[in-house]
C-alpha cells in the first residue's frame, strides 16, 4: 500500500480578507481530520494549511492510496431473540444477517458474548478500507461543508454534461479551479462543479507563467513561488510583511517603528500575494491633527502602516504593503500618497471644525440624541452619570472630587455631536479630551472625559486620575443598573449593551484602585438617579457581577472551590477578595482544614434545620465536658481570630481558628445537640452559631468540605 503526501488546492476570487486565515485553518483542519477519521492518513500526520487572496489548500503527509481493511464486530440481538429454542435462527436474525450482506450460513460462526445481564449474538465481519478517491471525495465536501463562511455567494456555472445548461453554486466566492494531487497522482475529485487537475494560477500580474503546472504535491510552495510569484503559506507571508516593515523603518532612521497591529497585519497579508513594502510620506503640516485620527484614517481606510518615531509620536512616513514588485516603484508610491492626502485634508478639516464649538455649547444637543426608548435621551442619561458621579465623588474624596467628576460627567459625551467622532466613533472620549483642553479646561478633566469609557478591552489600562475613575465607575453603573432595571440582559453570546465588559471594568477599577466602595451600596445608590423609569434590579445585576468575578478569578488560577468559598460570603468590598483566597488557600494547606471544612458544614446543616431555636449563650448550662471545652476554646481563639479580620489579616485569622479542631471534633462525638431540655438544646445552637459566623467571617469554609 503506497503512502504519498497529498496536496488539495481550491483557487477561487478574492476571499474577504478579515477571514482568510480562519478559512485557510478550518480547511486545512477538517480536511485532514476527515482523512485521518477514515483511516487514510495516520493519527500524526502533519497539516500545512495554504492561504492566500486567491486559494485556499492543504498538505498532509504519508497519505494512503487505500485505507486499510478493518476488522468489525457487529451485535445483533439477544441470543434469546436470534435463535429458537432448539438453536435454529429465527426470522429476525435471518433478516438481520441480510442486512449484513450475510446469510444462514454465517449462523455457526456468529460469536456469543455478555452484553450486561443478557448473552447476544456477535456478527465478525472486515470492513475493506475506503481508497483515496472516495474518501477524498467525502473530506472536501466536509472541508467545504464546515468553512466558517461570512456570507455565501451564489453563482452560475456551465453544466458538466452533454446537454446545455447552467447550475447554482453557493460558496463564498466563485471557485475557477481544484488541485487534488497524491504524490504526483491527479485524484479523480469534484467539488463546486470543478474536477480536479494539477494546475493552478500564480499571481494576477506577474506570474511567469499561466497556468501553474504542480509535478508534484510537494512542489506546491516552490513551484507557485517561483513559477506563480505568490508566497502561499499565510504564516510565511505575514514574516515576509513584518520582516519587509522592520526593514524599511529601519531605513527611515531616527529610531522608527511601524505601528504594532496584528489585526492589520492579518487583514494586509490576507490582501496580497507576493508583498513588496514601500515608504510614503504627507506634507508635515497634517501633524497638527491628533495623531489617532491620522493613524485610524491610515489604518482603517487605506491598510497603512503609519510610521512613529523613537518616542511614539507619529512622523509624515508611513508604510504601503504593495501586491506588485515594478522595476520602478515612483508611480506606485505617488499613488498612494496622492490617496492619503484627500483623507488627512479630511481629517483636518473635522478638527478645525469641531474647534469652533466647546463642548459645553453642545451640552444641549445631547437632549435630541435618542440613547434608548425606554431609557431616554443622551441628554437625560447624562444627568444620570453626573449624579451618580457626584455622589460617588463626595463619598471618595469630598466636596472637590465630587465637583470635578460632575464638569467631566457632564461633558463626557458631548464629543459623540462631533464631525470627527461622527466620521471615526473608535475616537470617541479621546477627541473630547483634546477638545476639552482646546477650550481651556485643566487636564484632569480631560483626562476624565478621554478615559471614561476605560477600560474598553481586557488588558486596556484604567483610567489615569481619581476624577476619571469616578466618571469611568458612573458611566458604567449607569448603563448597567439601567439595562437591568428594563430587563434588558445579555443573553448567550448576544450583548449588544457591552454588559459583561462593563461589569468587568467596574470590578478592575474596585478592585485595583483599592477603592473603599460596597458593592451592593453603590448598585442601591444608582437607581434613584433613573427615577420611574426602571425597577430595581439590584440583586440580579450583583449576582450577574460576582459570576464575572469568579470568572476572572478562576481565569487567574483560582480553583472553583477557593471562589465558592470567598465570594459564597458576597464580600462587599472587591479589592478585599484577593486577600480572602489568599487567606482560604493558605488555610486549607494546614492538616486541621479538612475536619473544620467537613464540621463547620454540619454545623450550617443543623442551624438550617433549627432556624430560630437558637439562644444567647449560657456557660451555665452547659452539661457536657466537650461543650465546656468548646467554649472555652473558642474564648481563647475567637477574640484573637476577630482581631486578625478586622486588622485586615485573613490569613492569621483563619488560621487562628485551626487551633479550634481537637476541641470541635470532641464537642460531635461527646454532645447530642437535639436534647430533649428545650433549653439545653437552644444554649448548644446558640453555641453552635457563635462559632459558624466566627469560622466564616473570611469565607464561607463548609464550601471547601469534599
Amino acid at each position: 500500500m503506497t503512502n504519498k503526501n497529498l496536496l488539495v488546492e481550491l483557487f477561487v476570487e478574492e476571499l474577504p480578507p478579515k477571514a482568510l486565515k480562519k478559512l485557510g485553518d478550518a480547511f486545512a483542519g477538517v480536511l485532514a481530520e476527515q482523512l485521518k477519521a477514515q483511516g487514510l492518513a495516520a493519527a500524526d500526520a502533519a497539516v500545512t494549511p495554504f492561504a492566500s487572496p486567491r486559494r485556499l489548500a492543504a498538505h498532509v503527509t504519508g497519505v494512503a492510496a487505500k485505507a486499510a481493511d478493518k476488522a468489525v464486530s457487529q451485535k445483533l440481538m439477544p441470543v434469546s431473540v436470534g435463535l429458537d429454542a432448539s438453536g435454529a435462527p429465527t426470522p429476525a436474525l435471518l433478516k438481520r444477517l441480510a442486512g449484513l450482506g450475510a446469510d444462514a450460513s454465517a449462523v455457526a460462526g456468529l460469536k456469543r458474548a455478555m452484553d450486561g445481564k443478557a448473552e447476544a449474538l456477535f456478527f465478525d465481519s472486515v470492513q475493506p478500507g475506503v481508497d483515496l478517491a472516495e474518501g477524498l471525495q467525502k473530506a472536501l465536501h466536509e472541508a467545504i461543508a464546515k468553512l466558517p463562511i461570512p456570507k455565501v455567494m451564489s453563482y452560475q456555472l456551465e453544466t458538466d454534461c452533454e446537454l446545455p445548461g447552467w447550475t447554482s453554486v453557493n460558496f463564498v466566492r466563485p471557485a475557477h479551479g481544484l488541485v487534488a494531487l497524491h504524490g504526483a497522482d491527479v485524484v479523480p475529485v469534484k467539488a463546486l462543479g470543478l474536477k480536479a487537475g494539477n494546475a493552478t494560477h500564480g499571481h494576477r500580474f506577474e506570474a511567469a507563467v499561466d497556468p501553474v503546472v504542480l509535478v508534484d504535491a510537494d512542489a506546491y510552495a516552490a513551484t507557485l513561488a517561483k513559477d506563480g510569484a505568490v508566497i502561499a503559506s499565510f504564516a510565511e507571508r505575514k514574516a515576509e510583511i513584518a520582516r519587509q516593515l522592520a526593514a524599511a523603518a529601519a531605513q527611515v532612521g531616527g529610531g522608527c517603528q511601524p505601528i504594532d497591529d496584528d489585526a492589520l497585519l492579518d487583514e494586509v497579508t490576507a490582501l496580497v500575494e507576493r508583498p513588496n513594502v514601500l515608504t510614503c510620506e504627507f506634507e508635515t503640516e497634517f501633524l497638527g491633527v491628533p495623531q489617532e485620527c491620522l493613524i485610524l484614517t491610515m489604518k482603517a481606510n487605506q491598510k497603512y502602516f503609519p510610521l512613529l518615531d523613537a518616542q511614539g509620536k507619529l512622523t509624515n512616513r508611513f508604510l504601503v504593503v504593495s501586491n506588485i514588485s515594478p522595476d520602478d516603484a515612483s508611480a506606485v508610491i505617488g499613488g498612494n500618497e496622492r490617496v492619503v492626502r484627500p483623507r488627512l485634508a479630511d481629517a483636518k478639516f473635522f478638527f478645525d471644525q469641531d474647534r469652533k464649538k466647546t463642548l459645553a455649547s453642545r451640552v444641549e444637543g445631547l437632549g435630541k440624541v435618542v440613547y434608548h426608548n425606554k431609557l431616554g435621551t443622551q441628554g437625560e442619561r447624562t444627568e444620570r452619570v453626573r449624579a451618580i458621579a457626584r455622589a460617588i465623588g463626595q463619598q471618595l474624596g469630598g466636596d472637590v472630587l465630587a465637583k470635578s467628576a460632575d464638569t467631566a460627567a457632564q461633558l463626557a459625551k458631548t464629543d459623540l455631536l462631533t464631525d470627527m467622532v461622527g466620521e471615526f466613533p473608535e475616537l470617541q472620549g479621546i477627541m473630547g479630551g483634546y477638545y476639552a483642553r482646546h477650550d481651556g479646561l485643566s487636564d484632569d478633566i480631560a483626562f476624565a472625559i478621554e478615559d471614561h469609557y476605560k477600560p474598553r478591552f481586557a488588558g486596556d489600562e484604567l483610567p489615569r486620575t481619581q476624577t476619571g475613575v469616578v466618571v469611568a465607575l458612573a458611566d458604567k453603573l449607569e448603563t448597567l443598573v439601567g439595562m437591568f432595571g428594563i430587563g434588558n440582559l445579555p443573553t448567550g453570546d448576544k450583548d449588544p449593551f457591552a454588559l459583561r465588559r462593563h461589569a468587568l471594568g467596574v470590578i478592575r477599577m474596585l478592585v485595583e484602585k483599592d477603592l473603599p466602595l460596597e458593592l451592593t451600596a453603590l448598585l442601591s445608590a444608582s437607581v434613584p438617579a433613573f427615577g420611574d423609569k426602571i425597577g430595581d434590579a439590584t440583586p440580579a445585576l450583583g449576582d450577574f457581577i460576582y459570576d464575572r468575578l469568579a470568572g476572572g478569578l478562576r481565569e487567574q488560577g483560582a480553583s472553583a472551590q477557593e471562589v465558592d468559598a470567598v465570594l459564597a460570603l458576597r464580600p462587599q468590598r472587591l479589592a478585599d477578595v484577593a486577600q480572602r483566597l489568599q487567606a482560604v488557600r493558605a488555610f486549607a494547606a494546614l492538616p486541621e482544614a479538612p475536619a473544620l471544612a467537613a464540621a463547620n458544614k454540619r454545623i450550617g446543616n443543623i442551624l438550617k434545620k433549627s432556624e430560630g431555636e437558637g439562644a444567647a449563650v449560657n456557660p451555665a448550662l452547659f452539661v457536657e465536658p466537650a461543650e465546656k471545652d468548646l467554649y472555652a476554646a473558642m474564648q481563647a481563639t475567637v477574640p484573637a481570630a476577630n482581631a486578625q479580620f478586622d486588622a485586615g489579616d485573613h490569613t492569621g485569622s483563619l488560621q487562628a481558628l485551626a487551633a479550634l479542631r481537637t476541641p470541635v471534633d470532641a464537642f460531635f462525638d461527646g454532645v447530642m445537640v437535639n436534647a430533649d431540655d428545650a433549653a439545653l438544646k437552644a444554649n448548644r445552637l446558640g453555641l453552635l452559631k457563635s462559632l459558624h459566623d466566627a469560622m466564616n467571617r473570611v469565607a464561607d469554609l463548609s464550601r471547601l468540605a469534599a
